[in-house]
């Protein structure tokens, strides 16, 4: 009896450990979910969730268990909350970002730990040659810059101011949109930047009512601060100065376009993404997100559900394994219908090959306003980072 009780005890050992435990891939999320940029963290964490909801929580055998950190937007907690992540929280993905002064900041932590760093928001276009374990998923200032440059020259303007806010981005695309506007011919008349902290427009507006030029480029981050840039605008007369206004799409962003009124309506802005663009990938991404969150979807929610799905494939194609050069490895080249279109993961530069549109602000016949795609610059690629493997 005792033998044959020692013989069961033992089966049951050893079948237990036929049969591990399920592992887990830890994706550490840091993001802004107070101060303020506290909005655009609630969208990125909402992209993430809806993609999670609807295609599981288990991909490759691995159970996805989502680490959500906010940063407040202060550089500085971004890196110290990676490094905690990678260390105690023993993370196998970073990703996130809402600002580009925090992905630059954590780059050295990604490098060191060698661990991905998925960033779904920062903008400025050397974020990837920090790290060669950082993937973007949103996009590179240049993409939008230059062609959108290109397409104010061939609407017939001569002269430009820039309005940019002063940080990364900001400086972009300032430095690209001057460049690529006179290398049509055009002539930029002044480059105006405003404190990204507590900015204000009035003065600089006036300065550029001042000056008459044909154009006026825009470039400010998404947030809410548009809602407040779109009245002095109005206020100050711009557009009834004969000034024609060209916003990075930022400006009017999806999540408070709507409560901007009439006041957006005719704006034309450049972007990746609009709640409005015309395909059944997107209209069932919009359906969905209001259903789970409430609101409308801007480019930040699409940049995290398309972050998720990004890394939902990496693991797919390592079937399930963790390590991190196989991780950034297996995104490249990385194709599929994200809800802004068709993207694809550029193996040189692990930046996003995508469309560009340009959109006008329109109240459609539900009432609502929307950024209205009306044309499409395709496929296109950062224009100006070198070729690297």
């Amino acid at each position: 009896m005792k033998t044959k009780l020692f013989a069961s005890l033992v089966a049951g050992v050893m079948f237990a450990s036929a049969a591990p435990a399920q592992e887990t891939v830890k994706i550490g999320l840091i993001s802004s979910q107070t101060g303020p940029f506290a909005s655009v963290g609630r969208q990125l964490e909402a992209g993430v969730r809806l993609y999670i909801q609807q295609n599981g929580d288990t991909v490759a055998g691995k159970k996805i268990e989502l680490v959500v950190r906010d940063d407040a937007g202060v550089a500085d907690t971004t890196r110290r909350i990676a490094q905690e992540l990678v260390t105690n929280e023993r993370v196998n993905v970073l990703a996130g970002f809402t600002l580009t002064p925090g992905a630059l900041a954590t780059a050295p932590v990604a490098t060191q730990a060698k661990t991905p760093m998925v960033v779904m928001l920062g903008a400025t276009a050397v974020i990837p040659d920090r790290s060669p374990f950082i993937v973007r998923t949103s996009l590179s200032v240049p993409q939008v810059a230059q062609p959108y440059a290109e397409y104010i020259a061939k609407e017939g303007a001569k002269t430009m101011i820039t309005l940019v806010s002063d940080y990364g981005p900001g400086i972009d695309y300032e430095g690209l949109v001057s460049s690529a506007f006179e290398a049509t011919g055009g002539k930029v008349l002044q480059k105006l930047r405003v404190p990204l902290a507590s900015p204000e427009f009035a003065p600089f507006l006036q300065r550029v009512v001042d000056a008459k030029p044909d154009a006026l480029f825009i470039f400010v981050p998404s947030g809410g601060v548009g809602v407040s840039l779109m009245n002095q605008l109005r206020d100050r007369g711009v557009a009834q100065a004969g000034i024609k206004i060209y916003a990075e799409g930022s400006m009017l962003d999806d999540d408070s376009l709507n409560s901007m009124g009439d006041v957006a309506l005719g704006t034309v802005t450049s972007h990746t993404y609009s709640a409005a663009h015309d395909s059944p990938t997107n209209k069932a991404f919009v359906e969905a997100f209001r259903k789970a969150s409430g609101r409308r979807p801007n480019i930040v929610a699409a940049y995290g559900y398309d972050g998720m799905h990004l890394i939902y494939e990496a693991l797919k194609k390592t079937n399930g394994a963790t390590d991190g050069e196989k991780l950034v490895e297996a995104m490249k080249n990385v194709a599929w219908e994200s809800p802004r279109g068709p993207v694809k993961v550029d193996p040189e530069t692990r930046d996003l090959i995508q469309n560009v549109y340009i959109r006008r602000a329109q109240r459609l016949a539900d009432g609502e306003v929307y950024n209205v795609e009306f044309a499409t610059i395709p496929a296109v690629k950062d224009p100006t980072r070198p070729a690297k493997k």
